[in-house]
């Protein structure tokens, strides 16, 4: 090994070396050597980005590990927090495997974990454990007896995909409950966290710390890899009659045919936005397949698939002998080790280059490049108004590309200065683990957590007014607040435990084969398409929540909708800026960089590129905005609330966040000015509100009252300065 290499692994623990002779390692990575050299030398918190398999994980365990060999610790010593089950479950297996001959204990927890290994760990509390943040919830308000005695001698805390977290509920819930475990066990562990696609390592060290005095240091390896890419692109014709039909016909033929031949004798994950697109894409593989007499190598793997289908696909792709393709959402864009992929492909485009850059590292891995096809079908009509002639999907994938490759950005990280829904479930939990507190009590314990800095403890007061009107909470006769019989029924609910929204879901079976669970129930009788296959339902069972189904050939309905995410307004920035330019970007196929040689042509044609309003003819106009998703909701408030009245608007339609379509009777440039006002954010912003809305802005918000979820409103759900439009 190098000398600076081979001087850290002199200072690894016995079981440590033998595990990377093993391996057959000749060195350790740098982002190894950097994180060691942190971890061993200072008592800094730690951020490591860099790439996927770069070797985060081991440059994490190594050094925390091997000071558990060395100082065994009295409790839990090492506690790992992973945003998926099966992410944790992959990494139990790796680790079970490094500390075969370390007699350090290993523990995974979630809701199907085993509940016996769980007691065991309760009653001798050492070593690893490996969790999710809702089962880390469940236990402080269920085990808080327990905290003390499981975590009084914690040393690290190591957050896997903290890009997962950060900038959301269930992050913020995840600091909470890390502050809340440090301050009832009486420890400051060293948090490390790990991620493969951050840039704002500003805000990233600040969530990372949240709570604690400590210093972050960061380890930025970018490791610089080899990348093929590629965008296809193809127009479906929109069909009006016999000959329409049969070209529209032609052209997915085209495009699954150039997805199949793309796929079908690699190893390989094609990315999508939304979970019906996983599905129609292997359904449609599987009937190329049927037809050419291929053998099905194909999977789906999504968060309604049953647990062993994914684990069946999951294996495939990443121990099977031959090709293997999974269609998948953000299950497999997360640090699962499945192994370097030969290629990716990606229906559409992602929403941003946070998702782009680590599908992209699924692939090229063991020294191979880097391989991605984008691939994207678009609906045209030559008689559809301008904006429907755009290829926005075309645009937002080349925007995504370059803004990573040439800049290396990556979307900031926003948090909510009001998040309701968080403050409802942190009163509640912490009043739970508590059993009672008086109101001072109860609002400090609250307003202490990090995601709490902005709420006034006037506004708090308010909350829980209401929380105490509505039942949610009880006073007692001395003053002591209590869990009331509303909050009761909420918490006791295992669906109180997470932060994201989940809905009421009905198992499906084949026979005795679980294939997965849909949310939206059809009647029996009808052909539905999950894991790629389609079938006919034959019975529901609303007692026990589950379908039974049997195989059938042919077309079936996909149940899902949504897939929709929000763009930053530097995406679309960029979006504008290569259509109003003349750049060739060499990985463009042919079909694709004749689209947008078109699009460039009717855009500067049309004149939309020189203002955001453009008259359609009659009292019919378009407006182009070129802003992100979060300003064009506010753009569409302030038209549709603010100055409807006053601009005469006889109808107004956003298709978001790209353009409005608007007819009435003011004219462009009066329209113009009403736009450019908007943007400067100079009005009262409550008039973008309807008379009595309090818009909802996650899970549990609707336990908040009206007043707090209109000033939430304002201060998260719109942006009231986008004065470069």
């Amino acid at each position: 090994m190098e000398k600076t290499s081979s001087s850290v692994f002199d200072r690894l623990a016995p079981f440590i070396q033998e595990y990377i002779y093993r391996k057959g390692w000749s060195e350790l990575r740098e982002v190894q050597v950097e994180a060691a050299r942190t971890l061993f030398e200072t008592d800094h918190h730690l951020l490591l980005a860099s790439g996927t398999a770069s070797g985060k994980t081991e440059a994490a365990f190594f050094p925390a590990l091997t000071e558990l060999y060395n100082d065994p610790p009295t409790s839990i010593g090492i506690l790992y927090i992973g945003p998926l089950k099966a992410l944790i479950n992959d990494q139990f297996e790796r680790l079970e495997e490094l500390l075969e001959d370390a007699h350090i204990k290993v523990t995974h927890w979630h809701g199907d974990a085993p509940q016996s290994k769980k007691t065991a760990l309760v009653r001798d509390p050492s070593g690893v454990l490996q969790i999710t943040p809702e089962s880390l919830e469940s236990m402080l308000m269920n085990k808080t007896n327990a905290i003390v005695k499981m975590f009084h001698d914690l040393r690290y805390i190591i957050i896997d995909e903290v890009h997962a977290f950060m900038g959301r509920d269930r992050g913020n819930q995840l600091i909470c409950d890390i502050n809340r475990i440090e301050k009832m066990a009486g420890v400051q562990p060293v948090r490390i966290g790990l991620s493969a696609t951050l840039k704002d390592y500003e805000n990233a060290a600040e969530w990372l710390r949240g709570g604690s005095d400590r210093a972050v240091d960061v380890n930025d390896l970018d490791i610089k890899r080899s990348l093929r890419l590629a965008v296809e692109h193809f127009s479906i014709p929109d069909a009006k009659n016999e000959v329409q039909t049969e070209q529209e016909a032609q052209a997915k033929a085209s495009y699954n045919g150039f997805i199949y031949d793309s796929v079908h004798n690699k190893k390989c994950i094609i990315f999508t936005n939304s979970r019906d697109s996983a599905e129609e894409v292997i359904r449609d593989m599987r009937t190329i397949a049927a037809k050419r007499g291929d053998r099905d190598i194909f999977y789906v793997h999504h968060g309604s698939i049953s647990s062993a289908l994914r684990e069946e696909a999951e294996f495939a792709l990443r121990e099977g002998p031959g090709p293997a393709v999974s269609a998948a959402t953000l299950t497999l864009e997360l640090g699962i080790d499945i192994g370097g992929m030969d290629r990716i492909v990606q229906i559409g485009a992602p929403y941003s280059c946070s998702s782009f850059v680590q599908r992209l590292g699924r692939s090229g891995r063991r020294g191979n490049p880097s391989e991605m096809i984008f691939v994207g079908a678009e609906t045209f009509d030559d008689t559809a108004p301008l904006p429907a002639k755009i290829p926005w999907t075309l645009l937002r994938a080349i925007a995504v590309i370059e803004l990573y490759l040439k800049e290396k950005w990556i979307e900031p990280v926003y948090n909510k200065k009001m998040p309701l829904g968080l403050l409802y479930h942190q009163t509640m939990s912490i009043l739970k683990s508590h059993t009672s507190l008086d109101r001072d009590e109860l609002a400090y314990e609250v307003l202490s957590l990090p995601p709490f800095n902005e709420i006034e403890l006037e506004d708090y007061e308010t909350f829980l007014d209401h929380l105490i009107y509505t039942g949610h909470i009880e006073t007692m006769d001395e003053g002591d607040l209590i869990i009331g019989e509303t909050g009761e029924r909420i918490i006791r609910n295992y669906h109180f435990y997470a932060m994201f929204e989940d809905e009421e879901e009905y198992s499906v079976f084949a026979g005795t084969e679980e294939l997965g669970s849909i949310t939206e129930i059809p009647p029996a009788g009808y052909a539905m398409t999950l894991a790629g296959r389609s079938w006919r339902i034959l019975e529901v069972d609303h007692k026990h929540k589950t379908i039974q189904v049997e195989e059938i050939k042919g077309f079936s309905d996909t149940l899902w909708t949504g897939g929709f995410g929000d763009i930053d307004p530097r995406i679309l920035k960029k979006m504008k800026e290569v259509l109003e330019g003349n750049e060739e970007y060499p990985y463009l196929r042919p079909n694709a960089a004749l689209r947008l040689k078109k699009a460039r042509r009717l855009a500067h044609e049309s004149g939309m590129l020189k203002s955001p309003v453009i008259a359609a003819g009659g009292d019919t106009m378009f407006i182009i905005p070129w802003i992100g998703s979060k300003q064009f909701r506010t753009l569409d408030r302030a038209l549709k609330y603010m100055l409807r009245g006053d601009l005469k608007l006889r109808h107004l339609i956003p298709t978001e966040p790209y353009y409005f379509s608007v007819a009435g009777e003011v004219s462009p440039d009066t329209l113009l000015d009403a736009i450019k006002f908007t943007a400067k954010g100079e009005y009262d912003p409550f008039l973008l509100l309807g008379k009595d809305e309090a818009p909802l802005n996650g899970k549990n918000d609707e336990f908040a009252p009206d007043e707090l979820l209109r000033k939430a409103f304002i201060k998260d759900g719109i942006d009231l300065d986008f004065k470069d439009i």
